[in-house]
């Protein structure tokens, strides 16, 4: 059996228990900004949902003190950036403390020092609670390729250097905690596409473009406008940043795409053509379903890996009927003709080759 990666090490550190009461001091003391708080659920740090007198809304989190400064500082620097050179673009802006900075240390009650930082809230109902449509999908993959449009001119030092287990580039590193993963159908999918990884993906990623992304769109991070669900009015959660493959980024915003009314070529193909044509190349196409799926088998070995070293935390859901459903979609991007049909959608849509 393999040793785990180091890369795993901050997914088996808890978060500090911060309580509403302890996030409403912070807030005021910190920031002046006097607000009822409620936790929002997190992977690995502490959020709260913060609301003042005055209607104001705003994001509360504290780091988890295992994350590596370097990458906390680069989450901040990115969404300054978009802020300079796209400031149309609905993402959280950051809250300056009042004597300046983005960033202020709090010691929890266990002598623990953790980090606290505050964001702007945005409004809107997440995607995976809106009703799919055409029009949706093509906002969503529109609103992908402007923020990576947006992050294309961004440089920070630690994204060399920080490995983000949630990152696709790393999947092969999944080897070392499969054993976390006790359902055997799963165990097997895993293996299967990793060995295909290896053979099919990497020697072309490589000759691919490779920037600072968001690394993880899903169903809970890019919203929608409460009044027209074909209007995507935010992304949220830029805890997942990395320096990868743009074809990696792409794949993981697709494996969420709601085509609950369309079938999923179908789907895809309205997703590429918001994202546009010639954006990709066909033989980075090609490659989308296999990557998708590998996407949900990470997924659920992460899950696996998060209840296997953190067996009391809820936010980690494992059960066989999970288990069961994202074999089930893993089947559905692996059947025979849907790679010719995607390809076939995005020809007749102008893609390059």
């Amino acid at each position: 059996m393999a040793r785990p990666s180091p890369i795993f090490d901050v997914m088996a550190a808890l978060p500090l228990d911060v309580s509403a009461a302890e996030a409403e001091a912070v807030a005021q003391e910190r920031w002046g900004v006097e607000a009822v708080a409620r936790v929002l659920p997190g992977e690995r740090d502490r959020n709260f949902h913060l609301r003042d007198r005055a209607g104001r809304e705003f994001v509360l989190k504290f780091a988890n003190p295992a994350e590596d400064a370097g990458f906390r500082a680069m989450q901040i620097a990115a969404l300054r950036h978009i802020e300079r050179v796209d400031p149309g673009l609905d993402v959280p802006r950051m809250v300056a403390l009042p004597g300046g900075g983005f960033e202020t240390a709090v010691r929890h009650r266990s002598g623990a020092v953790q980090q606290a930082r505050l964001l702007s809230w945005l409004q809107g109902v997440p995607i995976g609670e809106a009703a799919p449509g055409r029009a949706q999908r093509e906002a969503y993959g529109a609103a992908l390729a402007r923020l990576q449009d947006a992050l294309a001119s961004f440089r920070d030092p630690a994204a060399a250097g920080h490995e983000m287990a949630w990152d696709l580039q790393h999947a092969p590193k999944l080897a070392g905690i499969a054993f976390a993963v006790r359902h055997e159908g799963a165990r097997r999918a895993l293996g299967a596409l990793l060995d295909w990884f290896a053979r099919d993906v990497v020697p072309v990623v490589a000759g691919l473009p490779r920037q600072i992304v968001h690394n993880d769109l899903n169903r809970m991070n890019v919203l929608v406008d409460p009044a027209d669900h074909a209007r995507i009015a935010g992304i949220i959660d830029f805890g997942d940043i990395a320096e990868t493959a743009v074809l990696y980024d792409v794949a993981i915003a697709a494996v969420q795409l709601p085509v609950g009314d369309v079938g999923l070529a179908e789907g895809l193909g309205d997703f590429l053509l918001g994202y546009g044509a010639g954006r990709l190349g066909r033989e980075a196409v090609a490659l989308l379903p296999g990557l998708m799926a590998l996407r949900l088998a990470l997924g659920m070995t992460l899950a696996s890996w998060h209840r296997h070293t953190q067996p009391d935390n809820p936010h980690f859901d494992v059960s066989d009927a999970v288990f069961e459903r994202r074999l089930g979609v893993i089947a559905g991007l692996q059947e025979p003709g849907l790679v010719a049909a995607v390809l076939e959608g995005y020809g007749r849509d102008g893609g390059g080759v």
